[in-house]
């Protein structure tokens, strides 16, 4: 089995100072990954001031339990990815939960309670493929993410996007395929490397 690579020295050293309780690195972690932290919680819950909520929660968690990251499983941008991901999962089976209990009607039969179940659970699925996308577009090769950011965001073909890339077309279409490839596999399997083994 190949050995995984060790996540850059910024990642150890981050570890290490919120293990001591530095507060200046947990203003750095926050100046760096929180876009990250509340784009995917936006992405799960489709609410701003939930995002906002699950953003708190995740930096809390870091600041309280940095010794539940560890550096040789992978880069601390992961783990935050994967703590995010848990807490607004979390949040949204406790919000469609408390919905359903809300508006349950004493009369419903269990035909009725087994279809919310399935609700909920496709939402999950969904929220869950969704944040797995927004993983693989932030840690895919730049160039790969700069091709699809000009071809997609921008709406650029594959021969404007080699012009302002200044690559060949066939490089273009090379670093869009490979892009659209990786992104492809969001549907593989739900969720980032590491999501199980967050807490």
């Amino acid at each position: 089995m190949a050995k995984k690579d060790a996540p850059p020295r910024w990642d150890r050293k981050m570890q290490q100072r919120l293990a001591r309780g530095e507060a200046a690195a947990l203003g750095e972690a926050y100046d760096r990954f929180a876009s990250l932290v509340h784009s995917l919680a936006h992405r799960v819950l489709g609410d701003e001031k939930a995002a906002d909520a699950v953003t708190r929660e995740v930096f809390a968690h870091i600041w309280e339990h940095p010794e539940t990251y560890d550096p040789k499983q992978g880069p601390l941008r992961t783990w935050i990815a994967a703590v995010t991901h848990r807490v607004a999962v979390q949040r949204l089976r406790d919000r469609e939960e408390r919905e359903r209990d809300g508006i349950e009607d004493p009369m419903c039969g269990e035909e009725d309670s087994e279809s919310g179940e399935e609700d909920l659970e496709s939402k999950v699925r969904r929220a869950s493929v969704a944040a797995r996308a927004d993983y693989i577009v932030h840690s895919m090769p730049v160039p790969l993410r700069r091709a699809l950011e000009l071809a997609y965001f921008q709406r650029r073909d594959y021969r404007q996007t080699a012009a302002d890339l200044g690559v060949t077309e066939d490089e273009a279409r090379r670093r869009l395929r490979l892009g659209l490839q990786l992104l492809s596999t969001a549907h593989d399997t739900g969720a980032p490397p590491g999501y199980g083994g967050a807490a």
